[in-house]
């Protein structure tokens, strides 16, 4: 069955005000202590306010129905909104990496360091929390938008994580100079993480075809209700959101009735549809002097 439509937009809703909720602790446990280590956590915790925005729009646009300027429909919008989340992600680390070099030029004791701490951990579990479930979530509804924000927030709670255990070490030894050191370590693994989203919107810009455990589930339903007809050949998908695009040939006796062919791929459209969440089907009928004997599926 497929998803409901509205779930996807609400969790990218509800994603915006988890987003802010966040920074908004983890920006109060800067001010506490006055940690550049903390303020990093908090300036990221920004681009996913954004990013969180950015999603909701994405989504919101990716599920409206094809229209007359755009008849495959808007699905690709999410991968749009994949690629901005990237470069927004390496913009906040290089604004990370700004305050970073000015802490390490002047390095200050911090201020109630595990009121601090304790304040950034609630915002840390909050984000782990939400970031299993945007993921989950993104893989069950086939949105690449959601899995993506999901992902980023995991990097975040790592790093969250990190810069914690940072912070102990620094209040335990007395060393000033680890807070501005795990503020440019944190940069640095955010810009790894706008990397690795900017990357992974490509694959769908670029009609990625569907996995090989989809494709040989197409191949199994279309050989299991194809009877009357000899052969598909010619198959090919791609993917762009939640929609997979199948497109084949079918070959058929030449004495054969456009009604009884017809009937051939309604069985077969039905039974991809029953197996792909949001299949998009094209099939070409051709007469059997177009067989082809490389790549065939034979009937």
């Amino acid at each position: 069955m497929p998803a409901p439509k509205q779930s996807v937009t609400s969790l990218a809703a509800a994603s915006i005000a988890v987003a802010c909720l966040v920074m908004a602790v983890k920006y109060l446990a800067y001010l506490i202590t006055g940690s550049v280590a903390l303020y990093s956590d908090a300036l990221e915790s920004v681009v996913n306010v954004i990013t969180a925005v950015a999603a909701l729009v994405a989504i919101s646009i990716a599920r409206r129905p094809p229209d007359r300027h755009h008849p495959f429909g808007h699905h690709k919008a999410e991968y749009v909104a994949v690629a901005l989340e990237g470069a927004l992600v390496v913009l906040a680390a290089l604004l990370i990496l700004q305050q970073a070099w000015i802490a390490w030029q002047s390095p200050r004791a911090l201020d109630l360091p595990v009121l601090g701490m304790v304040v950034n951990g609630a915002a840390t579990a909050i984000n782990a929390g939400w970031a299993w479930l945007l993921i989950n979530q993104g893989r069950a509804l086939r949105s690449p938008a959601l899995a993506a924000d999901g992902w980023h927030l995991v990097t975040d709670v790592i790093t969250s994580l990190g810069v914690l255990a940072g912070l102990i070490l620094a209040t335990l030894t007395g060393w000033a100079i680890l807070d501005p050191l795990l503020a440019a370590i944190v940069a640095v693994n955010i810009l790894w993480t706008g990397w690795r989203i900017t990357t992974s919107s490509v694959s769908g810009l670029m009609d990625e075809s569907a996995t090989a455990e989809i494709m040989a589930g197409i191949r199994r339903a279309i050989a299991a209700n194809a009877d009357g007809a000899l052969q598909v050949h010619d198959l090919r998908t791609r993917t762009a959101g939640p929609a997979t695009f199948i497109e084949f040939h079918l070959v058929v006796p030449g004495h054969m009735t456009v009604a009884y062919a017809h009937d051939i791929c309604d069985r077969i459209e039905a039974a991809l549809h029953a197996q792909i969440q949001d299949a998009q089907i094209l099939i070409h009928v051709e007469p059997e002097e177009e067989a082809k004997t490389k790549g065939a599926i034979v009937i």
